[in-house]
């Protein structure tokens, strides 16, 4: 059994944890000085470039560990999908287009 210092200590440990989870919600989606919420702010504007570089990069990667005939095949798509979206400026056209073109060269070839 725990002596009183160690059930006081767990006791204030406990309390601190359950004060932070119930102050959490409102310190994570409280609103700034201008009515909008800064941390949504930052996550919807650097999460999305993050999350498709890391893509990118699992995906490029994989394929060299194959043959270097497939790491050609996703250099190929990948250089077409970053083109495309250079060109018309929309995610989900070049997305689409490069692993269309990746499917047919994977065929093809």
């Amino acid at each position: 059994m725990n002596s009183l210092s160690e059930a006081l200590l767990l006791t204030l440990a406990m309390g601190a944890v359950i004060l932070f989870c119930r102050a959490f919600p409102f310190l994570f989606f409280a609103r700034g000085g201008n009515g909008q919420r800064p941390f949504f702010a930052f996550v919807e504007k650097i999460v999305p470039p993050v999350a498709m570089t890391v893509l990118a990069f699992n995906a490029i990667g994989g394929a060299f560990r194959g043959t270097i005939n497939d790491g050609l095949l996703v250099l190929v798509a990948s250089a077409f999908t970053a083109l495309t979206h250079l060109w018309k400026r929309n995610s989900l056209l070049s997305i689409i287009g490069g692993t269309i073109l990746y499917m047919i060269l994977i065929r093809v070839i």
